[in-house]
């Protein structure tokens, strides 16, 4: 191990780093929302990622190492704690499904059959477009999972043959994109039914889509938060068996 090395292990190879770095991105992510008005391209969570990402290359190369090894040894520490309340915030979804668990006892056959078939659809999309893009097995194993939130996406990913990173990355350009074009697509398809439009943003924009869909109405917002959960599991099922049928885990 190099001096440069054992220097930046010494100082930026603690927690604190990478924690640091995590929120100063997101908040510099939420002030250039907030004065560019709402401006989709400044959503706080795809400002926090490129900005991040971009920090990390300048900052290795500044200090003349491998990307992947600064990464590794001076963000991680931080970042992976930041990254364990992933889980809890994910589990927090339940909390406006128990509260409007009316809806879902009277609609539940309804909402279960439409995401069930809504996923395996995207599935073949996804799966097609990689093969006509040209990925290689591990870059179809990492688009697979996108339709759960990250934090369920990233593990099914590693454990199907992708790369949790990279499932992390779409998972998020995709709920940017919902929720920047959410009012123009419910336009387009004419989703008048807020359970509809919850569904929707819920399971195309996980937790930027629920967000999206509170602005809409409570019921859009319950649906949604409905929708990132139970299509966390149905992923979670669902795209392992999909994967090995479709032979992409060897």
């Amino acid at each position: 191990m190099s001096a440069t090395q054992t220097t930046i292990i010494t100082y930026l190879g603690t927690p604190i780093f990478g924690i640091c770095l995590s929120l100063l991105v997101f908040l510099f992510g939420q002030w250039l929302f907030k004065i560019g008005k709402g401006f989709f391209l400044f959503q706080p969570l795809f400002v926090g990622m490129v900005l991040g990402i971009f920090i990390l290359w300048l900052m290795a190369k500044m200090f003349g190492v491998d990307v992947t090894w600064f990464y590794t040894n001076a963000y991680k520490p931080g970042g992976d704690i930041i990254f364990w309340f992933l889980n809890p915030a994910t589990i927090a979804f339940a909390v406006p499904l128990y509260k409007r668990n009316d809806i879902v006892k009277r609609f539940w056959l309804e909402i279960l059959l439409s995401l069930i078939i809504g996923l395996f659809i995207s599935l073949f999309i996804i799966y097609g477009v990689s093969k006509l893009i040209g990925l290689d097995n591990n870059g179809i194993a990492s688009m697979l999972p996108q339709a759960a939130t990250t934090a369920i996406a990233m593990p099914i990913s590693g454990a199907i043959g992708g790369t949790p990173a990279i499932t992390a990355m779409a998972c998020i350009l995709n709920a940017v994109l919902i929720y920047a074009l959410a009012t123009w697509l419910i336009k387009l398809f004419h989703l008048t039914e807020p359970i509809g439009q919850g569904l929707g943003l819920g399971t195309a924009g996980h937790t930027v889509g629920s967000a999206k869909a509170i602005q809409l109405s409570s019921v859009s917002g319950a649906m949604a938060a409905i929708a990132v959960v139970i299509i966390s599991i149905v992923v979670d099922i669902v795209v392992p068996t999909f994967a090995n049928f479709m032979g992409i885990v060897k």
